[in-house]
């Protein structure tokens, strides 16, 4: 054991969560960002470790060894045990393979609250039957230092074509891949440009491909694009349509998960590939309107209900 920590009461608060560099996937990038964001208010956080001074534990999804947790609750009953879940995973991925039932146990077995991401994720478990511990709702967000409207393009003028982007980092085809190439054969290619970022299994002849790359790189990319395109298949809160929005892009979006709440009204949604093409136009054609109802919850608001849930214990 690190000797700082063999001598060490421990913070208030710890996260369990595999940490990985970015790039990564949205529920690492949001755990940096809400760690940032603690840190830079004062509170310390432990990583995969209590103390006698622990108060709260949050703990994410699945990714994690969940035999820790039973040990901590064992150990330091006291400690608040928060869960992080998104989902179902099932949905999201398209087939199940028990990870949904695996989460909704052990919640019920250990947790003292539930933290969902989206309305859309809360409903979609009591539709499967799963009843989660103490469940509340709130919404993820990114990193204002990296993802901001600063130094962005001006907006289009008729004189240039107007640019679009969509973003993924996983090439699941359920990630949009078969609609972004769908538009691509129908798209006005003498009013606009498309960029894609990330992974795809799809064999772009027109649209722009750029690799998976670090935030501060992808930030800078958003803010050179006026439109984001998400065709993402029961996303329940997706980082990637955050990270956008963050850096003033209004957005095209499938009617499906979580969307529909994270754009509200800075955009317009669709249910068919022809219905895409259609809010393109629609953004495209009132763009400064959509543009200027942007309304993403920052990470300050978000960082203080996880306090308030977390440290109170009549929070919910």
């Amino acid at each position: 054991m690190n000797l700082v920590k063999l001598f060490s009461k421990g913070s208030l608060i710890s996260f369990y969560h595999q940490f990985h560099k970015p790039p990564y996937g949205g529920g690492n990038q949001f755990l940096l960002a809400l760690r940032n964001e603690f840190n830079r208010i004062g509170y310390s956080v432990d990583v995969n470790w209590v103390g006698k001074n622990t108060k709260a534990c949050l703990f994410n999804s699945f990714n994690l060894d969940f035999e820790k947790i039973r040990t901590v609750q064992k150990k330091y009953s006291y400690i608040r045990l928060v869960h992080r879940v998104d989902g179902p995973i099932g949905t999201y991925r398209g087939y199940d393979d028990g990870t949904d039932k695996k989460i909704w146990k052990i919640n019920n077995e250990i947790a003292d609250v539930t933290i969902f991401q989206s309305n859309y994720s809360f409903h979609k478990h009591l539709e499967l039957g799963m009843v989660f511990r103490n469940p509340i709702v709130i919404s993820n967000a990114v990193n204002p230092t990296i993802f901001n409207k600063q130094n962005r393009l001006a907006p289009p003028d008729g004189k240039r074509k107007i640019r679009l982007i969509a973003t993924s980092w996983s090439d699941n085809h359920r990630k949009g891949g078969p609609v972004y190439e769908w538009i691509e054969e129908r798209l006005n290619w003498n009013k606009y440009e498309f960029t894609f970022v990330g992974r795809t299994q799809e064999r772009f002849l027109r649209i722009k491909l750029i690799p998976v790359c670090s935030p501060k790189k992808l930030s800078q990319i958003l803010r050179q694009h006026d439109i984001y395109i998400t065709a993402s298949i029961a996303d329940p809160c997706s980082n990637s349509l955050l990270e956008a929005l963050s850096c003033g892009l209004p957005a095209v979006f499938l009617n499906s998960g979580g969307h529909p709440e994270l754009v509200k009204e800075a955009g317009v949604g669709f249910s068919t590939n022809e219905g895409a093409l259609v809010a393109i136009d629609q953004v495209a054609e009132r763009f400064k309107y959509y543009q200027s109802v942007i309304n993403v919850t920052p990470i300050q608001d978000v960082a203080k209900r996880y306090l308030k849930v977390m440290l109170e214990k009549h929070a919910i």
